[in-house]
């Protein structure tokens, strides 16, 4: 569970892709001669994100790889803040990125699996590790995912959140609310 002052402080999260929002997969090949590259992302964790952004929530993904799957779903998404470096360097391009919002890192929440991730969490405020994380990076985490990562870990990372801050149920009322076809103003 996260605490709530904790949870109020967060005004970023930041995701690792492969291994949390993925599950951790990456089929290569080729086709029509052209290099193909596919990932599988949880539906869940989508709908979580969204919720959060409603919820002011400033969300970032930041990969060790470079992967057109990963640019596809995140604009998929409507996630602005992609960062990917090959040399899986996270902190630089992460603290830029939080300089240029004016964000600290001490309101950063960070969520990831591998040793690649060791850095950002020697930084950041909340660290969390999805349930199939390495166990260098459990050790270091504050919080350890129940699901595993690219099966609703994010999700659940998201969740626990909002209702740590109190905006879960409006964030899921908006939601519904969107989706219900009746006008704002004609509801009972």
């Amino acid at each position: 569970m996260i605490a709530p002052a904790v949870a109020r402080r967060i005004r970023l999260l930041g995701l690792d892709v492969d291994g949390v929002l993925t599950d951790n997969a990456v089929f290569i090949g080729e086709v029509a001669g052209e290099r193909v590259e596919f990932k599988r992302f949880d539906i869940q964790d989508g709908l979580a994100i969204g919720l959060a952004g409603r919820a002011g929530l400033d969300i970032v993904w930041v990969s060790g790889r470079v992967s057109s799957a990963t640019a596809l779903r995140a604009a998929e998404l409507g996630i602005r803040d992609v960062i990917q470096d090959a040399g899986a360097r996270k902190v630089p391009p992460l603290g830029a990125l939080l300089e240029a919002k004016g964000i600290g890192w001490d309101e950063v929440a960070f969520v990831g699996d591998d040793l690649a991730d060791l850095p950002v969490f020697q930084r950041v405020a909340l660290r969390i590790a999805v349930a199939n994380a390495v166990p260098d990076l459990a050790r270091a985490a504050d919080h350890i995912t129940e699901a595993s990562g690219g099966f609703g870990a994010v999700r659940e990372v998201i969740e626990s959140l909002l209702k740590a801050r109190g905006e879960w149920g409006a964030s899921v009322a908006a939601y519904l609310a969107a989706r219900d076809g009746i006008p704002e103003g004609a509801r009972p």
